[in-house]
């Protein structure tokens, strides 16, 4: 059994968008999605990257009480939790595509420090990068 990290959890504001956005617009994979009363279990993953999972987490108990989930929700809201990174193999395709199926896109590609990057923002308000290694022009 390897050993690593194997889910990263990221705050949404609500699972059945955070998926169908997952899903359908960045080209992940469900890979979990089960409830337990009123607590859902949602993770994702990309297709070639099956030892790790994204965690979509709405605010809320049994985690998080009342205020602290209130908090999270009003930081979330703003665009203040920390920003994830996408690795591809040609960031510019990939923003294209993206772009297509009605991603935001927050930065257009730029070549810097020997790659290829740029940003996006999911519904909930979370900030990604998309960076392609060691392709700058």
């Amino acid at each position: 059994m390897g050993q690593g990290v194997g889910i990263v959890s990221l705050y949404v504001r609500d699972h059945d968008e955070a998926v169908q956005f997952y899903v359908e617009r960045v080209g992940f994979r469900v890979h979990t999605d089960i409830r337990n009363g009123a607590y859902r279990w949602v993770t994702v993953q990309h297709p070639e990257q099956p030892s790790l999972q994204l965690q979509l987490e709405v605010p809320g108990a049994p985690v998080l009480d009342d205020a602290s989930a209130a908090a999270a929700r009003e930081l979330l809201a703003k665009g203040g939790m920390p920003g994830l990174v996408l690795h591809v193999d040609d960031c510019r395709a990939q923003v294209e595509r993206m772009r297509a199926a009605g991603v935001e896109i927050t930065q257009e590609p730029v070549d810097r420090f020997g790659n290829v990057d740029a940003g996006f923002r999911d519904p909930s308000g979370n900030g990604w990068k998309v960076i392609q290694q060691g392709r700058g022009r």
